[in-house]
């Protein structure tokens, strides 16, 4: 893992395609990451658009693999890419894990969505935390996380291409931190980025990513 690593998760709806692949790389990369999903379950395509394959999250990838496989429609799922993404996703982390159940995990420094309701939702959820926690310990240290949604066309060659993204994103992020970190002076020990500091680090991503639109906020918990 790298050093001074951000704490970062990744999310999509099903925890399946666009937020794992973004989740391997960053992974092989050396950041310290994380994945959900914010749907209310884990939908894959199925034999007809009506008809999608269907799990709850915590179905471990090993299990949707081997039901996949023993469908007639296998065949299909293999020249759709579906068998590939399971497979790439059962070397990754067990199973699909649910953003709204993720207290577990702790506090994250960056959330990459990568759909705009992903994005609304993950927002939601974060500020009724910040609230809960109000109730719960009024002496709770509130912890700042950005946001950012990266709109990818949830389809695995978009998908690899958002990953790429995401990682140069990270990695810009990433360096300005440390940078930030060694240039500090003493009386300035902070090293939390902030938000006209993160969106500075947008726009000048976003001149080369134009083919992949942002959405940006903030939040505390």
């Amino acid at each position: 893992m790298l050093e001074d690593s951000l704490k970062i998760c990744t999310v999509c709806a099903s925890n399946n395609n666009r937020s794992m692949e973004a989740h391997k790389q960053l992974q092989d990369a050396g950041f310290d990451v994380k994945s959900f999903g914010t749907g209310s379950a884990v939908r894959l395509p199925g034999p007809s658009i009506d008809k999608p394959n269907v799990y709850d999250f915590g179905t471990p990838y090993q299990v949707i693999y081997d039901d996949l496989m023993s469908q007639k429609c296998r065949k299909m799922y293999e020249s759709t890419g579906l068998i590939h993404m399971l497979d790439r996703n059962r070397q990754v982390k067990t199973a699909p894990e649910k953003w709204h159940s993720n207290s577990y995990a702790g506090k994250f420094d960056l959330v990459i969505t990568c759909e705009e309701r992903c994005f609304d939702s993950v927002l939601d959820d974060l500020m009724y935390r910040m609230y809960a926690n109000d109730d719960d310990d009024a002496n709770d240290v509130k912890k700042i996380v950005h946001v950012i949604n990266v709109d990818i066309k949830d389809d695995n060659e978009n998908a690899i291409i958002g990953g790429r993204g995401i990682l140069k994103l990270v990695n810009m992020i990433h360096d300005f931190k440390r940078k930030k970190q060694e240039e500090k002076d003493y009386e300035d020990e902070s090293d939390v980025i902030l938000e006209d500091q993160m969106m500075a680090i947008l726009a000048e991503w976003q001149k080369d990513h134009t083919h992949l639109p942002t959405i940006y906020g903030v939040s505390y918990y």
